[in-house]
């Protein structure tokens, strides 16, 4: 038990002196790891960066590979490709002095990806795991109304879950409210949380604040992101961005769906994964899948043969 005054995710880092921070769902999700990741590297943890990319990794030479289905991107990796968040990211980190190196999964079922966070955890000898989505669709259990774009998320706990000598193994979501244009219904988010939570799976909220070291580094990140890749912009990470800076509402920064900017998005839901694992439906379903491909269809034979719950709306 903790204080009030205390985070409980930070709380559960406290003894872990190496950390990889991992971004679930590919593209920039692990930006939306990066204010948690600055926050740990200022208290003078070792902290490592990975991401389930989808990025052209295939290209890359022998040599920036360190096991199979795991690539070492640095700041001059694949200059030729106009599309790499991991390579802006690192660059982005180099820039101000930070260690700029940023691994990256492929996307494949969950044994290659099990065997590839194994090969980084043992060459980092990693004591903890913090994986983040950007958005909400990483909490659905898999009976929702909509379950949004849930194979890479899915699979990336899948692996994680299957990692039992990790000591400390925890799911981070940011970007509340917009994955409503994936078909989520946030109602049916809430009620998963409060469900976590009566499983003690559900280690609380906490804002990112642009007043803070880390949040407006962040800000600078996604601004420099949205600078070197104009044309595939980041949704999530805009929102979130725009949401810290205090902007409300339809906020155009990309052509698409109207979005709803609020102050909600700017939370951090944090979750013991394990816990988390244990409430979806299907995971079993995809625990030996190598492909993604093979992911997607064994989600969408589950859904057909799962009466879903209706959606709902908020009361208030």
């Amino acid at each position: 038990m903790t204080s009030l005054h205390t985070n409980p995710l930070f709380d559960r880092l406290a003894g872990s002196g190496r950390i990889l921070v991992a971004g679930a769902g590919g593209g920039f999700d692990i930006y939306s790891g990066l204010p948690l990741a600055l926050s740990l590297l200022h208290q003078g943890k070792e902290v490592h960066l990975a991401n389930l990319s989808f990025s052209a990794l295939a290209g890359l030479p022998a040599g920036d590979w360190a096991a199979d289905d795991l690539a070492v991107v640095t700041p001059r990796s694949a200059p030729h490709q106009s599309y790499f968040p991991e390579r802006t990211l690192a660059q982005w980190l180099q820039r101000l002095g930070y260690p700029s190196t940023v691994y990256a999964f492929p996307q494949t079922g969950v044994r290659p990806l099990r065997a590839a966070y194994r090969a980084l955890i043992d060459l980092h000898g990693i004591d903890a795991v913090v994986l983040v989505d950007g958005g909400t669709d990483i909490l659905l259990r898999g009976d929702e109304a909509g379950l949004g774009t849930p194979e890479e998320d899915l699979a990336s706990v899948a692996a994680l879950a299957g990692l039992d000598d990790v000591p400390h193994r925890l799911v981070v979501s940011v970007g509340f409210g917009v994955d409503a244009h994936h078909g989520v219904n946030h109602v049916q988010v809430l009620e998963n949380i409060a469900a976590l939570e009566c499983d003690g799976a559900y280690l609380g909220a906490f804002s990112l604040s642009r007043a803070t070291r880390e949040g407006a580094l962040y800000l600078d990140a996604v601004e420099h992101a949205q600078q070197h890749t104009p044309d595939r912009p980041s949704i999530v990470n805009g929102s979130v961005a725009a949401a810290v800076r205090g902007s409300f509402g339809d906020v155009r920064f990309t052509r698409g769906s109207e979005l709803f900017v609020n102050p909600l998005m700017s939370l951090y839901f944090a979750f013991d994964l394990p816990g988390l694992a244990a409430r979806c439906l299907y995971l079993d379903r995809i625990e030996d899948t190598y492909l993604m491909r093979q992911v997607h269809s064994r989600i969408a034979e589950f859904r057909e043969d799962t009466v879903t719950r209706p959606p709902r709306t908020f009361p208030h």
